[in-house]
């Protein structure tokens, strides 16, 4: 398959009271089976409310870098939720979302808002059903996404905002869902929904209940709803406001950028690694001077170089055709990690380096295969003094960098 499901995630929150910790935490999970997007409300406001949420995250990240499976992980997690339903415990709702390659998303959500999907046809509250568990607190739910489509995820600090104004002015899920269709009728940029929908709550907890934007009946919700759940135990006096979170996972059309550096360890490895190298799905590069001869001579192709190089510092480009881009390998690796941090608006000179980083830049998912080859030249007392570091140094850094930028990136050893 040549292209991917890239799911681009949108968020933002708030605390209850600014200056305090907000009790709601958000986090993202990429592997290559998925992105994973948490959504944890702990109960109450302020720095309890906090532990309870990032004990929740940290509970649900841990059981699914097990590997297991995403049911098993929530069901351990909601079951242990449903055993902690006392004031004085660390306890938390949460939804749990995750979009595979192919667009296919499972949600499961426990006393939390129910997901809302946003497709080409408008927003609406995603079908679901009852997860086994004791009370009936919990729902799955499973959709197929395509392109510039996507799954919201809130916490109740969203749809009960406006409750304690008086009757029916809580927001709702369903609420939220007319709002949005209502947006969604002059063409809305999705990726702004969750900055948008987060505003709306603000101006609600404020009592700017807007004209006409009376939730529908709850009657028209599941039975597992949690907006019905939520009837029973709803403060009816007026209320200062809540944590409020909105997350957002958003199909596209990802990029995949593949990395060859340095040779491989046992030289019968070399073809087999560069053949399975050409034959990666998205745009390829190649660092380093021997890595681009291996290239080149299975390609049956002139290895060109650079003539005239208009940088005085980065080291002159390769050329192979069928190739997007070759470089020199440890020093241009080095510069580019230097240069991390800067504003790639900000890289005017041309050159093989401000190349690669503004191909690092546009990638979603990357593959480098790094060769564990001995190379000399790197032991070079030279190379030492100038601060550059070996290829098996730095790939790993690098690689961290990128996957803070939330990108996937896969480093395979050969």
């Amino acid at each position: 398959m040549s292209d991917y499901i890239h799911v681009d995630i949108h968020s933002v929150q708030s605390s209850k009271k600014p200056g305090m910790p907000c009790g709601d935490m958000l986090a993202t999970l990429r592997t290559n089976t998925g992105t994973t997007i948490i959504c944890a409300d702990g109960i109450g406001s302020g720095i309890r409310a906090h532990i309870a949420a990032q004990m929740c995250v940290s509970r649900l990240t841990e059981l699914i870098q097990r590997e297991l499976s995403l049911r098993t992980v929530f069901q351990f997690v909601a079951t242990t939720m449903q055993a902690s339903r006392d004031p004085q415990k660390p306890f938390a709702a949460f939804s749990i979302a995750r979009f595979r390659p192919d667009g296919n998303a499972t949600i499961f959500s426990y006393d939390a808002p129910l997901p809302i999907l946003l497709s080409r046809q408008g927003a609406s509250i995603l079908a679901n059903r009852p997860f086994p568990l004791p009370g009936g607190l919990a729902v799955e739910s499973h959709c197929q996404l395509d392109v510039g489509e996507g799954i919201l995820l809130m916490s109740d600090g969203i749809t009960q905002s406006g409750m304690g104004y008086g009757a029916n002015t809580e927001w709702t899920s369903g609420g939220v869902v007319r709002y949005i269709n209502n947006m969604n009728n002059s063409r809305l940029n999705l990726s702004l929904v969750p900055e948008i929908l987060h505003k709306e709550a603000l101006a609600r907890w404020k009592g700017e209940v807007r004209r006409g934007s009376r939730p529908v009946s709850e009657r028209s919700f599941s039975p597992y709803s949690p907006d019905v759940r939520h009837q029973a135990t709803v403060r009816q006096t007026k209320v200062a406001g809540d944590d409020c979170s909105v997350v957002m996972g958003l199909c596209r059309i990802g990029q995949t950028v593949n990395i060859l550096t340095g040779p491989p360890q046992d030289r019968d490895d070399d073809i087999p690694t560069v053949k399975r190298f050409l034959q990666l799905p998205g745009l390829k590069i190649v660092c380093g001077g021997t890595t681009a001869k291996l290239v080149a001579k299975f390609l049956n192709v002139p290895l060109e170089m650079e003539n005239e190089p208009m940088s005085t510092i980065a080291p002159p480009r390769y050329g192979i055709k069928g190739i997007n881009l070759v470089t020199e390998g440890a020093v241009t690796l080095n510069q580019v990690y230097n240069i991390f941090d800067e504003d790639v608006a900000h890289l005017q000179e041309d050159s093989g380096v401000t190349e690669l980083r503004l191909l690092l830049d546009v990638a979603d998912k990357l593959n480098i295969i790094l060769g564990k080859a001995d190379n000399t030249a790197n032991t070079d007392i030279s190379f030492r003094q100038r601060g550059v570091l070996s290829r098996k140094v730095l790939i790993p850094l690098l690689a961290e960098r990128l996957r803070q930028e939330g990108k996937l990136v896969n480093v395979e050893f050969v």
